[in-house]
């Protein structure tokens, strides 16, 4: 067993996403027998002493079901409507097959905007940590029923590494169709090996998401990449795994090579920053120069307002701007001290002419270094 497998032996909490393809059999419905396998794993971890939070896809697939439809919607309304009638059939199967083993379930819906609200964000924690306290298993899901293209997640996997940042979990297990992450497309390569273990941070894992997404979810390789790597700012490793192997999750608990697993090369960041890491959505964009971008990213500095080029889009104050280069590339993101026509007004000057230029002063810095991450 490596030194990061053991990492999965002694986690103490662990989210767990189901998609879309396995819980519904590839579209066939609610796979119930399968849920019911899958409950049985997740009990006996409950029993080794770690706590669980599910995140589980398949309302719009069971909706779909429900409703005879053989393909997926485009249009939001008929999503929204799938959804609404799926999410009553898929938290009746969880509930029920919790219920054999006499555990109690919770149904946690949120969408991009609980988590982006700061009261909003401690709350949705507060009920969370609590539910976990009193030995229930919160089942959580993207509220698709009302969540616009743009406020949503994108797909459950980012979900579940945001809901890792949330709990400070130890690690997020995505349960998948495929056996986890390839050095290539499997599909069009006989030889192509499964990855083990690699650190969340290497770029040559984009290179190895090879595919898109199936026709029931909406996300691929790509998107689990991207979840280990927001998951990986509050510390946590994530896996993808094939959910169909035989008794994985008790498996990967004893620390079998399954999968493949993706570790943090940092350490966990405050959790304030991993509140501002979870925002999807930003309201602007500074432009950086290149001392301002020097300050950010390697010394560790607030950002200044004589340091930005240039500002577009229209924030008010407390809301998340991105800061790039001057080739466009995104280096950091933050919450502004200012709206965004007193940044235009403000940028290129020292900070000690805010209060001339303003009329008043607010802060020194146009973002200060405790309301920025890098990206």
């Amino acid at each position: 067993m490596s030194e990061q497998r053991k990492r999965l032996v002694g986690a103490r909490r662990l989210i767990v996403k189901i998609g879309s393809a396995l819980l519904t059999n590839d579209g066939r419905g609610l796979d119930l027998g399968a849920m019911g396998g899958w409950v049985d794993q997740l009990v006996a971890l409950r029993s080794a002493g770690a706590e669980i939070v599910l995140v589980s896809s398949g309302s719009v697939a069971e909706g779909m079901k429900r409703l005879g439809w053989s393909r997926r919607p485009a249009h939001l309304h008929e999503l929204q409507a799938a959804a609404a009638v799926g999410q009553m059939g898929l938290v009746q199967a969880w509930e029920w097959q919790f219920q054999r083993h006499g555990v109690h379930t919770a149904q946690i819906l949120l969408t991009h905007d609980d988590l982006s609200d700061r009261k909003r964000y401690l709350n949705a924690r507060s009920t969370l940590r609590t539910l976990l306290d009193l030995n229930v298993v919160p089942i959580v899901n993207e509220n698709d029923t009302v969540v616009t293209d743009e406020i949503r997640f994108g797909d459950n996997d980012t979900l579940g590494a945001l809901v890792a940042n949330l709990v400070e979990a130890d690690g997020l297990v995505i349960l998948t169709d495929q056996l986890g992450l390839f050095d290539r497309d499997p599909r069009q390569h006989a030889d192509a090996q499964l990855v083990s273990e690699r650190f969340a941070s290497d770029a040559a894992l984009d290179a190895m998401a090879a595919g898109g997404s199936g026709a029931l979810g909406r996300g691929g390789m790509s998107t689990k990449i991207r979840a280990a790597r927001f998951a990986e700012r509050s510390g946590a490793f994530t896996v993808i795994v094939g959910g169909r192997i035989d008794n994985v999750l008790p498996r990967l608990r004893q620390g079998e090579a399954l999968g493949t697993l993706l570790v943090p090369e940092q350490g966990r960041q405050a959790a304030r920053k991993q509140w501002i890491a979870g925002h999807l959505n930003t309201r602007g964009t500074l432009v950086l120069d290149a001392g301002a971008v020097l300050g950010v990213t390697v010394r560790g500095k607030s950002l200044l307002p004589v340091g930005v080029r240039s500002v577009t889009g229209d924030f008010r104050r407390g809301e998340m701007v991105s800061c790039v280069d001057e080739q466009g590339a995104e280096v950091a993101r933050g919450l502004a001290n200012y709206d965004a026509g007193e940044a235009r007004r403000i940028l290129g000057r020292p900070s000690a002419e805010i209060a001339g230029l303003l009329g008043y002063l607010a802060e020194e810095e146009l973002i200060h270094r405790d309301n920025l991450v890098l990206t």
